[in-house]
């Protein structure tokens, strides 16, 4: 003991960190336990929440899990992975000090306990309620199936009637009938949900329950069952939960179980129905289904949607006319071979053409039997017609995707581009352009539908054709997307095979015994989405010419040597392989044009990088990469697309090494300090070489997380006073997060004054903020700051008190009376939250700027009395009796929470203006004791009772009572008309404390009321300040 003693003394004389170490060494068996405890105590209450969860899910009337209770579960679960990684490091002795072992466990712990203390609580409900019938999906217009779409609708009224089969040839116009009917049933709301699943050719149960699942927002619980026949029994007892359903299975090729799929049988019990389309009638007989029969159309109506899609120029030509009139006759009255044809020959005058057309569609016809071989006959004479050899490849390419997948548009271009599709020109910009003039084509021909703006898809029936022409040549192997676990055959992959697509698979491992042979054609493999761990050296050896590989997606954690032989690849992309550590030697890939690495785990670059001098496309988005090698980047010349990961300070851009890269169009990087950054936009202006995309950060502190796009976000840079900010031209959006020096976004030493083009500006945690804009700007530049501005959102800003402020006015909060007309005149939407320094939000002057203004939201203000307010002088002017008018005709929400303070949403002489609003939201506003009255954008300019159409109240049922009414009783009648619309809900809860608040906000735990009505809060609460 005497020993032990002094030692404790040397201790405390060396400091608390070194008492600390030995209070760690001394209880280690005490924190072991507790550790244990701890942990599992976390496990048990994860999986006491999980069959909570689940159990809630199963109930009637869709529920989906709340988003708060979704993100503890996923993060629960990483946080006991990590715990086993510590309770490993301690049992095998990975650190030898025994106090640093002890450190491990007591921080663990801690961090668990914290986990522990903000579980969701199983007394309340963890699952809301989902959309209440289902989403409408988007139609093409009917022309002569009103026959078949009654008949249709008739069976689903009649209660006798459970099960619907709908058939017909493959482009008759089944698929697009049922959408319409699936959007009607929306509209009706007879029943409780529409579910619509796409089955495709290729049966898999397992599939079919995946597709069902995901459609009631629960698919996650199917994933982690693996038998089929436990599966079904779960998928049975969602669909019964669900209540009465229509469930509607698209494009249905052979009989389907519904017992093995675990589909309840529809009854008088449950009034569901079920309704499939097939082009068998032996499909629906076989499956007791009363059988509706959808015909061609007739040759009106075959000619009238022919010359809707034809265009004008051919309706009003005669001469034409009676040949074209021949030409639908050969297209047999089927929609889809109608609108294709009509699609191909549009604009077209020149008879000759016309003539031909019918003469080769005819030939076509005339030489294969069978009505299937017929459409796809009909369907080729239209790729038959693209003139351009390239083009027909862009359209084949698409076949390479499962059936009925929606490919996105900018991946498919991207492509396009990798397989040479479409010529090399001066920018990837140019060919880009070029991809989306070849998209419109496709798309005009009707070869490929559009889903959305991001997204297009192939008719069955014409990828069928596509299949058809690439069985023969080109010649391609296509099993995308049929859940297979290992490659095809040998025998499958013949010597001329060209391109071959087994994306979307479970393809874990590839054995040696399946190796393909010989395949000296080979230039595309496609291996994407499959949960492959390892490729056999051997593999790549027989694929001499392989040009495209794509490997993203997949559990592979290095790759062979054998992948350094590949002399003629030019796109290899390894994109979210999470599991990748290692590279091979790169330097023999010279004719690499393209390398996708992000999301990977590898921490260096790969060597014999710097001698793929061919690279155009190089993206490195990955946090663990340790440093960008000094010299690297200048040898890559003809990079047109880099990417670094934002927040790996580890590799942050020198703008030296930069310079040399003349042809950048697309950049995603980190820069260090305001002068790096700086250094690089002054090169990119003096060469004048404008980036096309790009998305850098500033700074240490790590980036909000933003889409891509022309974007830059500034982040914990304290020592920029006095220096100039620059930007790339045309930016979009703008992030500050941190920077306390910075007093005025918008003032004479700004460049951001010129930013004519900016639509986002986010301003976070910035506490010497005292104004957005300084008015002196306005005078010192042409330009109007923010006049394209949409989205304002400024939070924890505790000096900020004007949005526009007069020079004179920083430091002593003299505010603007006056801004150009066009500062502000985009605004949609403006959020400010923790300002605690504001007490008005937005004076009557500014508001004819705010013609545009939709949504406010507003929280955390402890000093804001006012949400819109006028100056002293001028309700003096007006004199005390009159009415000010605050106009705001497209404003729709407004949502006020935690201002303590606040007692009017508009000074007490003014009326609003706002036919459009839809919602007040009003939380923990205790002060604010009246609703303004409205006036219609019509009228006499005297307010009366009355009170916008579309008003809805969301309150505490106690704040809503305490509305004092003295001015205008009459309102109250008003609003109670809109409470008769309105359920009043006690958003409110617990009472916690501002700072509380705050803090639990900052910890990523924003109050669920406060999450549902702002819901850019969540992205709030995952940024700590």
């Amino acid at each position: 003991m005497e020993y032990v003693e002094p030692s404790v003394g040397i201790a405390n004389c060396l400091g608390p960190p070194i008492c600390k170490y030995l209070k760690y060494h001394r209880k280690l068996n005490d924190y072991v336990r507790n550790f244990g405890r701890i942990r599992d105590e976390l496990n048990f209450k994860m999986e006491d929440i999980e069959l909570q969860l689940k159990a809630e899910l199963l109930s009637p009337g869709g529920k989906i899990p709340k988003k708060g209770v979704e993100n503890w579960l996923k993060d629960v679960k990483e946080m006991i992975a990590e715990a086993q990684n510590v309770k490993n490091k301690v049992r095998t002795r990975r650190y030898l000090c025994r106090a640093w072992n002890e450190k491990l466990v007591d921080e663990k712990t801690r961090e668990m306990k914290e986990f522990l203390d903000k579980a969701p609580n199983v007394s309340e409900a963890l699952a809301m309620d989902g959309p209440s019938g289902g989403l409408p999906l988007p139609t093409s217009e009917l022309v002569g199936e009103e026959a078949a779409r009654k008949d249709i609708w008739a069976c689903l009224m009649q209660e006798e009637v459970k099960k619907i089969g709908i058939w017909g040839m493959g482009g008759v116009g089944k698929t697009t009938i049922m959408k319409h009917i699936h959007n009607d049933l929306l509209k009706e709301q007879r029943f409780e949900r529409v579910i619509w699943v796409t089955i495709s050719k290729e049966f898999n149960v397992m599939k079919i329950q995946d597709n069902i699942a995901s459609a009631l927002e629960a698919k996650e619980y199917l994933d982690k069952e693996e038998d089929k026949l436990r599966r079904a029994a779960i998928l049975s007892e969602m669909l019964k939960k669900v209540g009465k359903h229509v469930l509607i299975l698209d494009d249905v090729w052979d009989e389907v179980s519904l017992e093995e799929v675990g589909i309840p049988e529809p009854s008088d019990s449950n009034g569901s129905k079920l309704v499939l389309t097939t082009r068998s009638e032996h499909v629906c007989k076989y499956m007791g289904c009363t059988v509706i029969k959808v015909k061609p159309l007739s040759v009106q109506q075959a000619l009238t949607l022919f010359l809707s899609k034809v265009g004008p120029n051919i309706v009003q030509n005669q001469t034409i006319m009676p040949t074209l009139k021949l030409v639908v006759k050969e297209c047999a009255g089927l929609p889809l071979t109608i609108v294709v044809v009509a699609g191909t020959l549009k604009g077209e005058e020149d008879p000759l053409i016309w003539k031909n057309a019918l003469r080769e569609l005819k030939e076509r016809i005339e030489k294969v039997e069978g009505v299937e071989a017929k459409v796809i006959e009909r369907l080729k004479f239209s790729f038959d017609h693209l003139k351009d050899e390239k083009v027909k490849s862009c359209f084949l390419h698409c076949a390479l995707y499962p059936e009925d997948f929606e490919i996105e548009k900018d991946e498919l271009i991207e492509c396009w581009i990798d397989e040479g599709f479409i010529d090399d020109m001066g920018t990837r910009q140019e060919m880009n352009d070029k991809g989306q003039v070849i998209l419109k084509k496709l798309e005009d021909n009707c070869l490929l539908e559009n889903v959305s703006s991001e997204r297009v898809k192939m008719h069955d029936a014409v990828r069928d054709m596509a299949l058809h022409i690439t069985r023969m040549s080109p010649r391609y192997m296509i099993q995308a997307g049929l859940r297979l676990e290992e490659l095809p055959e040998k025998e499958q992959w013949s010597p001329d095979i060209e391109k071959v697509s087994l994306m979307c698979n479970s393809i874990s491992e590839i054995s040696i015994d399946v190796l393909p042979p010989k395949c000296q054609l080979l230039t595309t493999l496609l291996l994407q989405h499959n949960p492959i761990k390892k490729i056999p050296y051997s593999f790549f050896i027989n694929m001499p010419c392989l040009r495209v590989l794509n490997l993203s997606y997949t559990d592979i954690e290095s790759l062979p040597n054998s992948i350094s032989e590949l002399k003629n690849l030019t796109t290899l992309l390894l994109r979210l392989c999470y599991k990748l550590r290692d590279l091979p030697c790169l330097s023999m890939l010279q004719e690499l044009k393209k390398m996708d690495l992000s999301g990977t785990k590898i921490e260096e670059v790969p060597e014999g990088m710097d001698m793929l001098i061919k690279l155009r496309y190089l993206d490195l988005e990955v946090f663990t990469l340790k440093e960008i090698p000094a010299g690297l980047l200048p040898k890559l010349v003809h990079l047109q697309h880099l990417g670094f990961h934002v927040n790996n300070a580890k590799t942050s851009l020198k703008a030296e090494e930069m310079e040399p890269l003349k042809k950048l169009e697309c950049l995603t990087g980190r820069f260090k300090d305001i002068s790096e950054f700086n250094k690089f936009i002054s090169s990119m202006q003096q060469t004048k070489k404008n980036l096309i995309n790009y998305y850098l950060q500033v700074g240490s502190y790590n980036s909000v997380d933003c889409e891509r796009g022309k974007r830059v976000s500034i982040g914990g840079v304290q020592n920029w006073e006095g220096e100039l900010i620059m930007h790339p031209i045309e930016i979009q959006e703008l992030n500050i997060v941190k920077c306390d020096y910075l007093r005025s976004l918008v003032d004479d030493n700004s460049s951001f004054k010129n930013a004519i083009d900016l639509r986002v500006c986010r301003i976070w945690g910035c506490e010497g903020i005292e104004c957005v804009v300084s008015l002196s700007s306005f005078a010192s530049s042409s330009a109007h700051p923010f006049q394209s501005l949409e989205e304002l959102d400024l939070r924890v800003l505790p000096n900020l008190s004007a949005l526009i402020m007069k020079d004179e006015g920083i430091g002593s909060a003299t505010t603007s009376t006056s801004a150009p007309s066009a500062t502000f005149s985009h605004l949609k939407e403006i959020t400010i939250c923790s300002c605690s320094s504001m007490k008005t939000l937005l004076p009557h002057w500014l508001l004819p700027n705010l013609q545009n203004l939709e949504k406010i939201r507003v929280g955390e203000g402890d000093e804001l009395v006012e949400i819109l307010g006028a100056e002293t002088s001028e309700v003096e002017e007006k004199g005390s009796d009159a009415l000010i008018k605050f106009h705001l005709p497209k404003l729709r929400k407004l949502h006020l929470w935690v201002l303590p303070n606040l007692k009017s949403i508009c000074s007490k002489s003014g009326v609003m203006v706002c036919d459009s609003l839809e919602l007040i939201a009003v939380i923990e506003c205790d002060k604010l004791k009246r609703i303004p009255p409205f006036v219609p954008l019509v009228g006499n300019g005297q307010p009366f009772a009355y009170a916008p159409p579309s008003l809805t109240i969301w309150s505490s049922t106690e704040w809503w009572e305490s509305l004092e009414w003295d001015d205008h009783p009459n309102f109250k009648n008003a609003y109670l008309a809109v409470m008769l619309k309105r359920k009043i809900k006690g958003l409110v809860g617990k009472k916690d404390s501002a700072k509380e608040r705050r803090k639990g906000m900052m910890e990523g735990r924003a109050p669920e009321c406060f999450q549902k009505l702002c819901p850019s809060s969540a992205h709030f609460a995952k940024t700590r300040f």
